[in-house]
């Protein structure tokens, strides 16, 4: 019995090696020599671009001035279309029943904010006049989609201005928290009221963010006073507080003080960051210098050249006509951080894409494919980020271009991103799968970084078979 099994597991490890074989070399083994071999011997090279206009495609937003030595100055501004309540509750009350209505900004309670938390600052929101183009880039301009007359509101703010809230949601059957700070902007009682009769004279109008922006285009917010911080919106909404007519249980009347959404800003809709940022001289001083810099947002990206060619040269070199698998390709690049005004980090995520397809990958949403486009989060006790899951990369060359790596193979994008996730459960006996649903340009706060390309690591892994 112990031979037979014996027998069994050999023909299965034969079986296993010749199914992950990359390169069908030599002839089948019979016997031989197994041995895994590490490689970090290569170069990577690049440098600093600019990147002050990127597409958002993201419902976060930046609002506020931000001067900070080492860093530069940043001004954030932020105009949205609304995504309408499906239906407005009309039962028992009326236009007039309306009290008041707000704008809410929700920012994260930790990390919501970059600067002085105690600046004094003012905020306008103007309503827009026309529809938003698309698509709509970082340095669009409004001047021709508002009127400087048809101001909404003007509020005094800070990061701590703000009530703290706790939001909950289901996510596949799991109650999800998330703790934010709200900062309420008192809008005109007419608009909600408009809001109102618009409604009860053609539901229709609400069945679309298209056809709602025929009567109500959108916002701009801007900061119209002081400096000394940006702020990271989570989302936007027009809440309306109104009174409503019911009967309680006995059968008498009575007045209840109800509250709705109206409106919200949601992926479904165009919205923008207005992105202005103005380097600082140690910045522009080091990328005149070379360094390889990535800044957030609208700042700056680096562009490198990944040494596909050597490394598959290097790499068949190595296995002759032996059998061998390659296991794993990965790229770890450590940073510095240079020093700032509020200490800015790096950005959490770089996203490192084929030149050729960034602005495709951007533009349409995708996500990385770990064959042209990868992603990695920072880990701050290492002060790197690591690329991991290359094989498919290096893999797609050998199996579908007989192992000769094109121009296009070459050229890569580090650029900041910001990643949306998604975490579910699978049952209720297994841990829980997150998956990401979402990257996009970082606006989430401000982030900076310089990249050591002369220290990064290129690793490849492979197992080689020696044939009798």
């Amino acid at each position: 019995m112990k031979q037979f099994f014996n027998v069994i597991l050999a023909a299965c490890l034969l079986l296993g090696l010749h199914a992950c074989t990359d390169e069908t070399i030599g002839v089948s083994i019979t016997d031989g020599v197994s041995s895994i071999i590490e490689d970090s011997s290569f170069v990577i090279t690049g440098h600093s671009v600019r990147n002050d206009r990127v597409q958002m495609r993201t419902t976060t937003k930046m609002l506020g001035v931000l001067q900070a030595e080492g860093f530069g100055q940043l001004t954030a501004e932020a105009v949205t279309a609304w995504m309408p309540a499906v239906s407005i509750d009309t039962t028992g009350t009326s236009a007039e029943m309306i009290d008041s209505c707000r704008l809410k900004l929700r920012i994260p309670y930790s990390n919501g904010f970059t600067g002085d938390s105690l600046a004094p600052m003012r905020l306008n929101v103007y309503r827009l006049s026309q529809p938003l183009p698309s698509p709509i880039y970082s340095d669009f301009d409004p001047t021709d989609y508002y009127d400087s007359s048809d101001l909404l509101a003007s509020e005094p703010y800070s990061p701590l201005s703000g009530w703290t809230e706790v939001a909950q949601s289901y996510v596949s059957g799991t109650l999800a928290y998330d703790t934010v700070r709200v900062i309420s902007v008192p809008m005109p009682v007419e608009l909600g009221r408009e809001l109102f009769r618009t409604y009860k004279s053609d539901p229709s109008i609400f069945s679309s963010p298209k056809r709602f922006s025929s009567i109500f285009p959108g916002i701009y917010i801007t900061n119209s006073y002081g400096s000394g911080h940006v702020l990271n919106i989570k989302a936007t909404e027009l809440d309306v507080h109104y009174r409503q007519h019911a009967q309680k249980d006995d059968g008498t009347d009575t007045i209840y003080s109800q509250t709705q959404s109206y409106l919200a800003s949601t992926p479904e809709v165009v919205s923008d960051n207005i992105i202005h940022y103005n380097v600082d001289d140690a910045i522009t001083s080091m990328v005149n210098s070379g360094e390889a810099m990535v800044v957030a947002p609208a700042g700056y990206e680096v562009q490198v050249r990944f040494p596909i060619q050597d490394i598959i040269d290097k790499y068949r070199a190595n296995i002759g006509n032996n059998q061998s698998i390659i296991n794993t390709l990965s790229l770890t690049l450590p940073v510095s951080v240079p020093v700032t005004e509020y200490n800015i980090q790096p950005p959490t995520y770089l996203l490192m894409v084929k030149t050729s397809m960034k602005d495709n990958f951007i533009n349409g949403d995708s996500l990385t494919n770990n064959k042209n486009s990868f992603y990695a989060l920072y880990d701050a006790k290492a002060q790197e980020y690591v690329f991991t899951g290359m094989r498919d990369y290096i893999i797609n060359i050998i199996n579908n271009q007989g192992g000769i790596a094109t121009e296009d193979d070459f050229n890569f994008t580090i650029t900041p991103v910001d990643v949306t996730t998604y975490t579910y459960q699978q049952s209720y006996y297994y841990a829980s799968t997150t998956v990401v649903t979402k990257i996009s340009p970082m606006v989430s706060r401000p982030a900076i970084a310089r990249l050591l390309l002369d220290k990064a690591k290129i690793k490849i892994t492979y197992s080689k078979q020696i044939v009798d």
